[in-house]
């Protein structure tokens, strides 16, 4: 492994040599972003980098030398003043992550593979994520509802709605949720069939039953209060990993892991220098998140991080002119490789089983009496089809036979499966 100096000029020295950071794979930011807008040599269209920087890395050493030993002896007369003089930048620079203004920061490049994220001499990976990513949030915030005034009850509401939806089309029923059910007693006391009306065309219509049957249990077993504690929370039907830590970080201020889609993206993104991350949340993705946890203030680099990854290093369309880590994203420094690719298959909705499904509970919501399976078989055009479409909401819990032939929403307790 060779260590790569960061120098703000965007030049990388390698064992005594200079070279330049495209040679390397690794642009400076400004190059980068000139290339996907069009602007300078590099333009290759619509956003694309030239053929030549998408996966080339700077050649090694000869191997016959040793690169440390190389380094130190060339270097020993100059190296403390180069070092006071790298530090003499930061300083001046700011004395916070925010002033550390080297592209590159510091890496570890294998020469023949990828390249993890590692940090300056002067900051920890931590300071270089959270200050400017706290410090932008700050300045950026979007104003939402669940956010004035973080009730726990309205967070944790918010979470299960935001889980699959944008949030442009969660906020109206999250505002019509809160006023009719302000908290976890008054959802208890309405009934499934209540929930799943009010659910509307949210889609995932589970949710809406692990939400109830969640207020009861917390009317039942923690007195009425939303529970603070990551066990108690995930105690809870259909609260996962990812929900529990967004309770405790954004309602009650806590320290706690969030891994959302946004957030590793984004830290995908910096430190592995990948477009996307993999499809489930992985153990060493989870490591790193808890490694990476501020000791103080963890709840904002949580809630700073998820909106970073949201608005700006999206998945289609990242505005990476506009991101506070652009100097240190190792992924936007090797020309943003991989971006616009699909990693998996995208889903059909026309035609299916989820779409028959959506049918039948459109029907249902819309009746305030029971529904004849006659009426239910003439919307869908496949009787097969309709019909493993309604034993699959029978098992879900999601639709009631409540006479021969008939079918109605759930008005009775149910108790969905964790998921």
């Amino acid at each position: 492994m060779t260590k790569v100096d960061c120098d703000p000029t965007g030049k990388v020295g390698f064992a005594g040599a200079t070279v330049t950071a495209r040679s390397a794979s690794l642009q400076t930011p400004a190059a980068v972003l000139a290339a996907a807008d069009g602007d300078g040599p590099e333009a290759a269209g619509d956003g694309a980098v030239g053929d030549d920087d998408a996966a080339t890395v700077a050649d090694p050493p000869p191997p016959n030398i040793d690169p440390i030993a190389q380094r130190s002896n060339a270097t020993t007369a100059t190296s403390t003043a180069a070092t006071t003089a790298r530090r003499r930048q930061y300083t001046d620079a700011g004395s916070g992550p925010t002033g550390c203004r080297s592209p590159l920061m510091r890496h570890t490049i294998a020469p023949w593979g990828s390249a993890p994220f590692r940090p300056c001499h002067h900051h920890t990976v931590t300071e270089t994520l959270t200050g400017p990513t706290r410090a932008w949030f700050e300045r950026n915030a979007r104003e939402l509802p669940w956010r004035t005034d973080p009730d726990p009850w309205g967070v944790l509401v918010s979470e299960v709605m935001l889980a699959q939806t944008p949030v442009a089309r969660v906020e109206p029923v999250w505002r019509e949720w809160m006023t009719r059910w302000p908290a976890p007693a008054d959802l208890a006391a309405a009934t499934p069939a209540d929930a799943l009306r009010a659910w509307g065309r949210l889609g995932y219509p589970r949710r809406a039953l692990r939400l109830h049957a969640s207020a009861t249990a917390i009317v039942t077993t923690h007195g009425g209060r939303v529970p603070s504690t990551y066990e108690d929370l995930r105690a809870l039907p259909g609260v996962g990993d990812y929900t529990a830590g967004a309770v405790i970080s954004f309602a009650y201020g806590g320290r706690a892991v969030v891994l959302d889609v946004n957030v590793r993206r984004l830290l995908t993104r910096v430190l592995d220098g990948i477009a996307a991350p993999p499809g489930h949340v992985t153990a060493a993705e989870r490591k790193r998140a808890e490694a990476l946890l501020p000791a103080s203030g963890a709840a904002e680099w949580a809630i700073a991080s998820m909106e970073l990854g949201a608005v700006i290093c999206t998945a289609r369309n990242p505005r990476c002119q506009d991101c506070p880590l652009a100097q240190q994203c190792l992924w936007l420094a090797r020309g943003r490789p991989g971006l616009g690719q699909r990693t998996t298959k995208r889903q059909t909705y026309q035609g299916t089983d989820r779409q028959a499904r959506g049918r039948i509970m459109a029907a249902l919501r819309e009746s305030e009496t029971p529904v004849s399976r006659e009426n239910l078989d003439a919307l869908w055009h496949a009787p097969d089809q309709l019909s493993r479409a309604l034993d699959g909401l029978v098992l879900d819990g999601l639709v009631d036979p409540v006479g021969p032939n008939t079918y109605a929403l759930p008005t009775g307790t149910v108790q969905p499966a964790r998921g």
